[in-house]
């Protein structure tokens, strides 16, 4: 199929796409991608924009998987890629785009165009989320100083909170506060630089600066490239706002820790704005540099905790309306009583019950709901001391020896176990388990973990916790 074949079957894919995915979608992420080649019944497609692979794999595959098969046969399939050089492409054909337009315009709607592209340039280049503003972050009673402190932060970067740390666990928003930072800084301020990147990405990009060479005595050699380390510092402390995410990928990594702090200190001394995220006070990085932890810790360092009931609610409708999917109060209330632990598991379940009524032909009722979610195992006579005692009966264990500090292997197995079930079934808090079991939360959150990798390839621990699941059904 010759290039231009491509583009026509692109086109048609499109227009079936547009008709079945949400206009922001389809807007922000479909359609600067490019068709490039379509063999063997895959169409291959590019993005300058490296989140939309993310997005669109994540959330959206199913429905361009059907569009592409529409057009090209039930064995048709897609892949899609990020291309830097298209990347650059697309901003400068932007740039020429908006120079058409800015004739005749007035001086506000320049700071518009203006400001869209900048957001263009930084999601290009900084993997900010066009999704993720102050404007659709739902405010609780469990997040209202965080989002305070973020919109203080984005209105006078590096005068009063520098840095700032926000803390919590996973899914309750820190990513949305920070890269909300990042948007609105790029539009009310546009002179600033700004970029976002998660501690694991930039280890990553701090990696690939060193080279191995073999030696004489055929051992591998390490060499730092200065070339590669000078041009990744300037990307990094030539910036007016670092938004780093994930601070505790860098715990034990102690070469890059000096890097890092290095960048922080150039950072702060030219008075320029640092956000971190991480999931734990820095007290609770057990491996943490001393040196970094008392830098985190002279700013202002926030907590992000599960939402409340009602901000679970508002979270699921302001959800359903970005995906302009119309459902009854009484889903999203049910959802909301049933998924307490964090904003995630509330999209993701809102998310089920929509799939499960689209492709049952049927509303978003409650009803739907809770064939979608079967949450009958969340009953109310179920509790963590339930689950405590049905592990310990299992392990020929009592419940005092979970609560106890013995570190003997069988006890500490089974006391993994117990927290896991605890947190998956009953969607506590790391806080409440950890208070039924003497615990700090950050050692729950470590148990959890821990469970949850290895039941990535622990056939037997998944036939265990199954066996656990249908005892505690009954």
């Amino acid at each position: 199929m010759d290039i231009i074949e491509v583009k026509e079957v692109w086109n048609r894919v499109k227009d079936e796409l547009e008709v079945n995915l949400p206009e922001h979608i389809f807007g922000t992420w479909i359609t600067p991608l490019e068709a490039v080649d379509c063999e063997n019944d895959t169409l291959v497609l590019i993005s300058p924009h490296q989140m939309a692979i993310d997005i669109l794999r994540k959330s959206w595959t199913d429905k361009i998987k059907e569009s592409v098969r529409s057009v090209l046969g039930e064995s048709a399939t897609f892949s899609i890629t990020y291309d830097p050089d298209f990347a650059e492409k697309y901003i400068k054909a932007r740039k020429k785009e908006l120079a058409k337009q800015i004739a005749g315009q007035t001086e506000e709607d320049k700071k518009v165009e203006d400001a869209k592209l900048s957001l263009a340039q930084m999601q290009s280049n900084a993997n900010l989320n066009l999704n993720l503003k102050f404007d659709n972050f739902v405010v609780g009673d469990n997040s209202k100083f965080a989002y305070n402190a973020a919109f203080s932060v984005a209105n006078n970067p590096a005068k009063k909170f520098n840095p700032l740390f926000i803390y919590g666990a996973s899914g309750l928003g820190k990513t949305h506060l920070m890269q909300a930072i990042g948007h609105y800084v790029i539009f009310n301020k546009p002179e600033l630089k700004v970029r976002y990147i998660r501690m694991e990405d930039y280890f990553n990009e701090w990696m690939k600066c060193f080279q191995y060479n073999e030696g004489a005595n055929g051992k591998k050699n390490v060499g730092c490239n200065n070339a590669l380390m000078r041009k990744f510092h300037q990307k990094f402390q030539n910036v007016d706002i670092l938004l780093m995410d994930d601070i505790q990928f860098i715990e034990s990594k102690m070469k890059t820790m000096e890097d890092f702090f290095s960048t922080f200190e150039a950072l702060y001394t030219n008075n320029k704005q640092i956000v971190i995220a991480s999931d734990r006070l820095p007290a609770d990085i057990p491996k943490l540099d001393n040196r970094l932890r008392t830098r985190f810790e002279m700013g202002l360092v926030v907590d992000m905790l599960p939402p409340d009931f009602e901000t679970r609610v508002e979270i699921v409708r302001a959800y359903a309306k970005e995906l302009e999917v119309e459902s009854e109060d009484e889903v999203f209330e049910y959802i909301a009583d049933n998924f307490v632990n964090n904003v995630r598991e509330l999209k993701g379940a809102f998310n089920k019950v929509s799939a499960y009524a689209e492709f049952s032909g049927l509303g978003v009722t409650l009803d739907v709901a809770q064939k979608a979610l079967n949450c009958a195992v969340r009953k109310k006579d179920l509790t963590v001391d339930k689950i405590a005692q049905n592990v310990a009966d299992y392990y020929e264990l009592t419940v005092k020896d979970l609560k106890s500090t013995a570190r003997q292997q069988k006890i500490a197995n089974a006391r993994h176990l117990a927290v896991y079930l605890a947190r998956e079934i009953l969607q506590m808090s790391y806080e409440s388990i950890g208070e039924f079991f003497n615990k700090k939360h950050t050692t729950i959150m470590y148990s959890c973990d821990m469970i949850a990798d290895k039941l990535k390839t622990d056939s037997e621990l998944k036939s265990v916790i199954e066996e656990l699941k249908a005892s505690l059904r009954g």
